[in-house]
């Protein structure tokens, strides 16, 4: 409880702009908890954050190591994923980002979140064929998860499909309405005029035939 209340705080002076705080904060939840997974990501990410803006190689070093050590305790630790695979595109090792979301997927063949990682990564190089097949895939795993779909209705707006898009926005919303950027989305569509389309269901095949950056934890 110790450990998840200095996460807790850590995460507050993050969010009011105060770095070293919360640096502070996610140390002590280690002192408390020395294999706190949420701790080693939280202080990545502020280390991963304060690295950026100073262009400091040797605190980007340290983020990641600490990335690297999250993951050594919750090899499926979604954020630490996304927060390490961040990293190593912002050091020119695109190339080793692909590497490490293609890893966890073969590990975790049955969860969705690698596939909508993976998924992630393809969108934002550009790669939309195979970002919308990884997205198919994780429906494919589990048609209820809401990131999944929120994830086809940015494709599908991307693509100009926007009748598809709010569908799937949509369905997100109906699995997460805590989501406030999807309610967004959808909202910005609906003052278009965008009517909704029905949703096509995901195939269990490779192709999605027809069918449409750091949070920390506590």
């Amino acid at each position: 409880m110790a450990a998840s209340g200095y996460n807790v705080a850590g995460v507050r002076a993050v969010e009011e702009g105060q770095p070293q705080v919360a640096v502070n904060q996610f140390q002590k939840a280690l002192g408390h908890d020395p294999t706190n997974p949420d701790a080693y990501y939280n202080l990545a990410a502020t280390y991963h954050q304060m690295g950026k803006q100073s262009g400091d190689s040797n605190t980007m070093h340290q983020a990641e190591a600490l990335y690297n050590q999250c993951l050594d305790l919750n090899p499926n630790h979604t954020e630490c994923h996304r927060g390490l695979a961040v990293l190593l595109v912002d050091t020119k090792r695109s190339d080793k980002a692909f590497t490490l979301m293609e890893r966890w997927e073969q590990r975790s063949p049955q969860s969705a979140d690698p596939k909508i990682e993976l998924a992630r990564l393809y969108q934002e190089f550009g790669d939309k064929e195979n970002a919308m097949n990884q997205l198919n895939q994780a429906l494919a795993v589990d048609a209820s998860n809401s990131r999944a779909w929120a994830a086809i209705g940015s494709l599908r707006e991307q693509n100009g499909e926007l009748g598809q898009a709010l569908a799937n926005y949509q369905r997100s919303y109906q699995l997460n309405n805590l989501d406030s950027g999807v309610g967004s989305r959808i909202a910005a569509l609906q003052r278009q005029g965008i009517q909704s389309e029905v949703p096509m269901a995901p195939t269990s095949g490779t192709q999605l035939a027809n069918q449409p950056n750091s949070r920390k934890r506590y």
